[in-house]
């Protein structure tokens, strides 16, 4: 064996030794932070019921049927459950995972279509980029939903570029389809939208229709229905309501009416999307002036390839565009929307940015003074807000900093040279310091989460105890008590599933007064403004915990 056949071969094998360095990186805090209201409470909880209750078809919140989204992220923690237990990090362990695999995907496709060089741009790109960080790392929908549709979008965009009729192009196109049927059991029936929008786009704006004839949607189509369809077709024939309320009030109302109360102005995306490029926003400038005129980014795979051939970078700044467009008309936004916007962005940065060796530090000194401003900025609001600073926002906020200007060793002479290890520190340091400061804001009051209220509400409830939740309904609270609550004078978001069974899991005020003054072991969760009303009416019991958003009183 030669000296540079041994060096290759050492190479390979410690090749996976920065993406585990991210991975560790990458699920530091999954187990430090609480659980936060609402979202990753509900999606906590979703699974747990599912697994106490055998029914994977018919999803249920607070024992109640709920059929806002369909049930893969539901399923898979489930089944992490029942593997290792319900814990704070099995519970974000589906959804922190995909979101980390979508720097894979990133990586992937970039160093196939575009080098080695353009792939860690794109990763760097990603990994410094605040928003994805640091919703990819809460249990919400939107990290898995985005990993799904990156992935078919990148599939996609490799089955275009393979040779015409070829083995690539068929297997590709079947890697799309399945992740399409994955992406809407992850979120609905709005992947189709994005996707089929942005192809209509790019064809009329090509005036080529050849990506059309390359779907191979004889294979595909049913690869698709065999995934996404037989729950849609068993959870309707179960529950008569479900088609009417998922495919019409949950995506046509939400999408066209206020129904849901999330109205923001049309610019609402556009700053959290310069806010999570900001660390590369000129290089993505560039890119993007690139990928629409073709102009200094190759158009596919090394070998030569004519004028007219599928241009990746254009479709998926299309795709990307398109995403953004489309969420700013609806009447119904949420920050995580434009989630599936970032890893394609990244990937198109990362290819126009293949020979800029500055690219990486940049990013790192740009990424550690966000991170420097947007921790000083959660310790001021703190001191105002609450006129005091947690000792631990403190030290968060300090270990963000630190890891932060750890980054900046990818300016140092001696690592500027190494381009895979410059690479890898700025990437590390920006995934563990905006991890710190997620932490930061949830020890900063009011309260995110009811971790440290069911802690102290625990020793008066027993397996026998009765728990009510009255005008509110706090997400947080039944996953970590393990136990459902009955509603009294509370919707909101179980409205569905307290209409379809009516008198299940809830209770008229004058029922709970009288069940409330029969029982000695019971709990509620009061709204503070209906405790106040029910002590002035004399309610029997005593606070046993309170923090900003709920007053727990028990009737010992």
């Amino acid at each position: 064996m030669t000296i540079e056949a041994g060096q290759e071969r050492r190479t390979r094998a410690y090749a996976w030794l920065p993406w585990l360095a991210l991975a560790l990186a990458w699920f530091a805090t999954a187990q430090v932070r609480p659980l936060f209201d609402p979202d990753e409470g509900r999606y906590a909880e979703i699974p747990r019921e599912m697994l106490l209750s055998g029914d994977w078809v018919t999803p249920r919140f607070d024992g109640l049927k709920y059929f806002e989204k369909p049930p893969l992220q539901y399923w898979a923690t489930a089944t992490i459950y029942r593997l290792v237990g319900v814990h704070e990090w099995s519970s974000r362990l589906w959804t922190v995972g995909l979101a980390f695999a979508c720097l894979g995907a990133v990586y992937g496709w970039t160093r196939r279509l575009h080098g080695r060089d353009a792939a860690r741009s794109a990763l760097v790109a990603l990994a410094v980029s605040p928003f994805f960080l640091v919703v990819g790392h809460l249990d919400l929908l939107d990290p898995g939903f985005t990993l799904w549709l990156t992935a078919a979008v990148l599939a996609f965009t490799l089955a275009q570029s393979a040779p015409q009729h070829s083995d690539a192009e068929r297997r590709w196109m079947m890697a799309a389809w399945g992740a399409g049927a994955l992406a809407i059991l992850t979120k609905g029936i709005v992947v189709g939208v994005l996707t089929l929008g942005a192809l209509i786009i790019y064809s009329l704006l090509e005036r080529d229709a050849r990506p059309w004839r390359r779907l191979h949607p004889g294979a595909g189509l049913p690869l698709f229905l065999v995934l996404a369809a037989p729950w849609f077709a068993v959870v309707s024939l179960r529950n008569p309501g479900f088609a009417q309320f998922f495919f019409v009030h949950e995506h046509f109302t939400r999408f066209l009416t206020t129904v849901h109360q999330r109205v923001e102005p049309w610019w609402y995306f556009l700053p959290l999307l310069l806010a999570g490029t900001l660390p590369w926003i000129v290089p993505l400038a560039r890119a993007l002036r690139a990928a629409w005129t073709g102009a200094g980014i190759a158009s596919g795979p090394p070998d030569q390839r004519p004028a007219s051939a599928f241009k990746p970078c254009k479709f998926l700044l299309i795709y990307a565009l398109f995403t953004l467009v489309f969420f700013s008309f609806s009447d119904s936004k949420l920050a995580p929307y434009i989630l599936p916007m970032f890893p394609v962005l990244a990937a198109v940065t990362g290819a126009q940015a293949a020979g800029d060796a500055r690219f990486t530090q940049r990013a790192a000194w740009i990424g550690a003074v966000l991170v420097a401003f947007v921790g000083l900025g959660l310790l001021v609001y703190s001191a105002l807000h609450n006129s005091y600073v947690p000792h631990e926002a403190w030290v968060w906020v300090l270990a963000g900093t630190v890891a932060a200007a750890g980054g900046l060793a990818a300016l140092l002479p001696g690592l500027r040279a190494h381009a895979r290890g410059a690479a890898g520190v700025t990437a590390v340091s920006a995934i563990l310091a905006w991890q710190c400061l997620l932490c930061a804001y949830g020890v900063i009051p009011p309260s995110h989460s009811a971790r440290d209220l069911v802690a102290a509400v625990r020793p008066y409830v027993g397996r026998e105890t009765r728990l009510y939740s009255i005008g509110q309904y706090r997400e947080t609270v039944s996953p970590y008590l393990g136990r459902t609550l009955t509603l009294v004078a509370y919707e909101g978001e179980l409205q569905f599933g307290l209409n379809a069974e009516p008198g299940r899991q809830t209770a008229t005020p004058q029922q709970f007064a009288a069940a409330w003054d029969a029982s000695r072991d019971a709990v509620a969760f009061f709204d503070p403004g209906m405790w106040d009303d029910w002590r002035r009416r004399g309610l029997p019991g005593r606070v046993v915990a309170a923090d900003s958003y709920t007053v727990a009183v028990s009737r010992w």
